[in-house]
């Protein structure tokens, strides 16, 4: 397959605005292997090559273990996974992928057990973004590891 439209280029300032906005959610109050979580399992459920590709690189710089990586898809049934990424991967799912009749009351409960407002309302932002990036990706077909060495991908080690 190939890239239809460069995006980046047809509306250079809405690209910008939107790494910018992308760029802000690092100093949130969710750390960063809890970002690579929730990039890998929005980006998996939306079937973003382009972005699964990215993130599983973004968390091997950042220090992810191997085995995590694997167990990402299989999240429920893996011993891998504290309370609280259990709870952001909660949010994650149910945000990417919203039931008819909205958010359920012991789906928000349960999250909301583990973070507090402002990490909620953070990570929602995040659960946004990255799922802003797939359509732009998958729409236009962006592909798998296009963007390594812009982004400083290539030092992971994984090509």
């Amino acid at each position: 397959m190939t890239q239809r439209i460069d995006y980046q280029k047809q509306s250079p300032e809405l690209f910008r605005k939107f790494i910018e906005f992308s760029m802000a959610l690092r100093h949130s109050s969710i750390e960063e292997s809890i970002h690579d979580l929730v990039n890998i399992r929005a980006s998996q459920i939306n079937g973003c090559a382009f972005c699964v590709d990215m993130h599983v690189k973004e968390a091997t710089i950042h220090g992810e273990r191997p085995l995590r990586l694997h167990h990402i898809v299989v999240w429920r049934e893996s011993p891998l996974f504290s309370a609280r990424e259990r709870a952001a991967l909660t949010w994650t799912e149910i945000l990417t992928r919203l039931p008819a009749e909205g958010v359920p009351d012991d789906v928000y409960e349960r999250v909301r057990a583990q973070l507090s407002e402002r990490e909620l309302s953070d990570l929602t932002f995040l659960v946004m973004a990255i799922n802003g990036w797939n359509r732009a990706s998958v729409g236009f077909r962006a592909p798998p590891g296009a963007a390594d060495k812009a982004y400083g991908l290539d030092k992971s080690g994984l090509s």
